[in-house]
């Protein structure tokens, strides 16, 4: 029998590659998200994706979501929680609060409620599994970027107390911890930097690896098929987990992590307008 996925923020960027190496092994999939021209697109290029609208800040769009979805599909087997805002680059002291909240509001409040509706479906497949894509900032911090942090670590401490709740159940949980992950948005926030410090974007790229022994940025492809194994059978084994897919930046201390040399990872953002959200700010 076929997996049956939900994946939230899947209609572009990293969820939508999550989704299409699903329905590439013929999985079910469904995806919500905010952005509707965005799902309607990713439904023309992803065979058979189920696509439904929801604000993963709101409560009752989340049951409803999960609820419709988990309908659609004839169950659950895998929760993708995808979803996730980055929020303000600024000192503490320095921070909005409603910045902050809303970060929260999305970041760890959407994927709690997401779960907490999920659950009950998982709990009837054979095999559950969910994945909480966490970052290499919930790990190791940044400066200047407080509330995206603290989202990111506190979902590590969700996925790590999940695993010990849902064992019983035969259901998984793992969270992984992208680094900087190539794509446009990357290029964007390197070359505003550039032009922020007055120097070229080769420059901002070169301080960027110097962070990682690997000197590359992430391919969205290999954090899809890096989640494809933890929820396949050759994953039954592995929960409660933080697994980073960084390029070995995290062999950096954290006095490497400079602000202004370190891109923050690709989060997708397109689960929430984040109107509050900075220019430029992935």
């Amino acid at each position: 029998m076929s997996q049956r996925v939900l994946i939230t923020a899947g209609a572009s960027g990293i969820g939508k590659e999550i989704a299409s190496a699903y329905a590439a092994i013929g999985a079910q999939v469904c995806v919500c998200d905010i952005n509707e021209r965005a799902m309607e697109s990713a439904a023309r290029d992803v065979p058979g994706l189920k696509t439904i609208v929801c604000d993963v800040s709101k409560r009752d769009d989340i049951e409803r979501m999960v609820a419709t979805s988990a309908k659609a599909l004839g169950g659950l087997d895998v929760l993708v929680n995808n979803a996730g805002i980055a929020g303000q680059t600024a000192p503490v002291e320095e921070s909005d609060p409603d910045q902050w909240e809303a970060v929260m509001k999305v970041d760890v409040l959407g994927t709690f409620n997401v779960t907490r509706h999920s659950i009950p479906h998982l709990k009837k497949s054979a095999a559950g599994s969910i994945v909480i894509m966490s970052s290499l900032g919930g790990r190791f911090g940044y400066p200047n970027r407080s509330a995206y942090c603290t989202a990111k670590m506190g979902l590590i401490g969700f996925a790590k107390t999940l695993s010990r709740e849902l064992g019983q159940f035969n259901i998984r949980v793992n969270a992984i911890a992208p680094g900087a992950v190539a794509g446009d948005r990357i290029e964007r926030v390197l070359q505003g930097r550039a032009s922020t410090e007055h120097k070229t974007l080769e420059e901002e790229r070169a301080a960027a690896m110097n962070l990682q022994s690997l000197k590359r940025f992430v391919d969205p492809k290999d954090i899809a098929a890096l989640i494809l194994f933890l929820t396949s059978d050759a994953g039954k084994s592995i929960s409660g987990q933080v697994l980073p897919i960084d390029n070995d930046a995290q062999s950096s201390s954290a006095g490497d992590l400079h602000p202004r040399a370190l891109p923050e990872p690709d989060v997708s953002l397109s689960t929430h307008p984040a109107p509050i959200a900075q220019p430029g700010t992935p």
